[in-house]
């Protein structure tokens, strides 16, 4: 039987063709073998009560969130923490998901201060980023101040995680791409519903628009020595 924490852990994969493709392609399995902690951001996408309480694949993500985290910071790298905010009531919602539930997603947020609507495990640093999303999407224009932050900071590189990987960790992910950024979506830190829709995810974002990697090897490019000109 598994342990509880391997039971709270996806078993991601990503095709070994879909490796040998970029092989052949580029001539090395990852696009982005080194990266500038000063220019990269850990991206932590809804980590809020309403999802992880309810999730134990979010619950298990918690601890390689907060490793990161950590190490990104004393690199000199930035953190930002991406939650829902309460939008407008709208009929298009209502008609897609219904009232009820439409009313839920509106409101899962939760309300108050930022940094207190975080999973409780979470610790906000003050030169951290704490922002709220309108869409899906924590870089659709408009819809969130994070791009317009995190070029202020002079990060070209994100670093994805949080819930869900299917929704709002992909949709944040492909837009990232679409306006320049260095895209790694980390696969064990990252949580969604169950291994099939976690590893759709992975799958279409390795092929068309960033790296997918592992906690262990992030945490191995933040420590590695690398200059303005590493890429």
């Amino acid at each position: 039987m598994p342990s509880e924490a391997e039971a709270q852990r996806h078993r991601w994969r990503i095709e070994a063709r879909e490796y040998a493709r970029h092989e052949r392609r580029r001539g090395r399995r990852f696009a982005f073998t080194r990266l500038v902690p000063a220019r990269t951001a850990l991206v932590v996408i809804d980590m809020v009560p309403f999802f992880v309480s309810g999730n134990p694949y979010c619950r298990g993500i918690v601890p390689h969130i907060a490793r990161l985290a950590d190490a990104l910071r004393g690199a000199g790298g930035t953190v930002a923490w991406v939650l829902p905010a309460v939008g407008e009531r709208t009929a298009v919602a209502d008609e897609f998901f219904g009232p009820e539930a439409a009313e839920m997603y509106r409101t899962s947020g939760g309300t108050g201060p930022l940094a207190e609507r975080l999973w409780h495990d979470f610790v906000v640093h003050a030169d951290d980023l704490l922002v709220e999303k309108s869409a899906a999407s924590a870089f659709f224009p408009g819809r969130c101040p994070l791009p317009d932050l995190l070029e202020r900071r002079g990060v070209d590189t994100v670093l994805v995680t949080g819930t869900v990987t299917n929704v709002c960790c992909e949709s944040s992910a492909r837009d990232a791409s679409t306006l320049g950024f260095r895209v790694i979506l980390v696969a064990d830190a990252n949580a969604a519903r169950g291994d099939r829709e976690h590893n759709a995810t992975l799958h279409t974002v390795y092929r068309s628009f960033g790296d997918v990697r592992p906690t262990a090897e992030v945490l191995g490019l933040i420590g590695t020595p690398s200059g303005p000109s590493a890429r």
